[in-house]
This record gives C-alpha cells, sequence and structure tokens, in this order.
C-alpha cells in the first residue's frame, strides 16, 4: 500500500482551498447579456466607459485566469506525486 506523504496532503489542502477560491471568483462576476440586446448595450457600454479595465469585472476575469492556471498546475504536480 502506498503511504501518503506530508508534502501530497499539503498539495490537496491547497488545492482544495483554490478549487473553493475559484468558484468564488467565477460565480462573483457579472453574467455576460446575451442576444440583440446584448450586442448594443455592450457595445455602447464598451464605447462609454473608460475605465473598464480597471473595473471589479476586469479584475475577477484576470484573477480567474491566474487560480484556473494554479489550479491546473497543482493537479499536475499531484498526478506526478
Amino acid at each position: 500500500m502506498k503511504s501518503v506523504n506530508t508534502l501530497t496532503i499539503v498539495f490537496t489542502i491547497i488545492q482544495l482551498l483554490g478549487a473553493v477560491f475559484l468558484i468564488a471568483v467565477v460565480l462573483l462576476q457579472s453574467g455576460k447579456s446575451a442576444g440583440l440586446s446584448g450586442a448594443i448595450s455592450g457595445g455602447a457600454e464598451t464605447f462609454f466607459s473608460k475605465g473598464k479595465a480597471k473595473s471589479m469585472d476586469a479584475k475577477l476575469a484576470k484573477m480567474t485566469k491566474w487560480v484556473a492556471l494554479v489550479f491546473v498546475l497543482l493537479t499536475l504536480v499531484l498526478n506526478l506525486l
């Protein structure tokens, strides 16, 4: 039987916390408008909002990418251990 070492337990706990954090970050993002009305209002929104890069949605989108990358890397590391 394979013994579980401390490093595997630590990485597993970090991965579980990362998964919960990733779920929270994705759920905090606002939904994208669908359909023709969303296309019209979305175009006006990007035209009139100059500080879109500093908005909360942009920060959450960037955070989602980084947390997902860390989650995938941790999954690969745990697979190798």
